[in-house]
């Protein structure tokens, strides 16, 4: 029994797309649980999706509401690896452990690349103008492992959910 598995297990890496893969919805792609936080408070307005395949159509992280101006936190302990213009966009990347990297855009930088940051560190202010945001603002808040891009909500604790009764 255990040769058929271990097949499978060999064979897995090699169906995955070549770099840019991404992890299914809700599916966490072993994101180590442990001191993570929202960069801003707002609701979710556009959440991770997946694109099918390396250049499919897709969303590549979680956008939330935000204020324009507001402070754009570091999700976890890290190093800041980039802080600057991707696509006319102000971006800020952070390298966590276990090869966790968390980008956050639009974001008017106030940290440096090579910078360490704490958890809850102000990365920067949020700016207006994101695509498709229903709001004032909002912060597309991405997370990847080397090249396959995991939905950066997994690393928040779930909600308690309480049940109250009706009436």
């Amino acid at each position: 029994m255990r040769r058929p598995v271990l097949a499978v297990l060999l064979l897995v890496p090699l169906l995955l797309p070549a770099g840019g893969a991404v992890a299914a919805p809700g599916v966490p792609g072993d994101v180590p649980a442990g001191p993570w936080a929202r960069p801003v408070e707002g609701a979710v307005t556009r959440p991770f999706d997946p694109p099918p395949d390396r250049y499919g159509a897709g969303h590549r992280g979680a956008d939330l509401a935000g204020a324009p101006g507001s402070p754009v936190l570091a999700a976890g302990d890290g190093v800041v690896v980039f802080a600057g213009m991707v696509a006319g966009r102000p971006v800020v990347s952070v390298d966590h452990a276990d090869g966790l990297r968390t980008t956050y855009e639009p974001v008017d930088a106030v940290v440096g690349a090579g910078r360490p940051v704490a958890r809850g560190t102000v990365l920067g202010t949020l700016t207006g103008g994101h695509a498709g945001c229903p709001v004032a603002a909002c912060l597309h808040w991405g997370l990847r492992r080397g090249e396959v891009y995991l939905d950066p909500l997994s690393l928040l604790e779930p909600p308690e959910v309480r049940l109250l009764p009706m009436g």
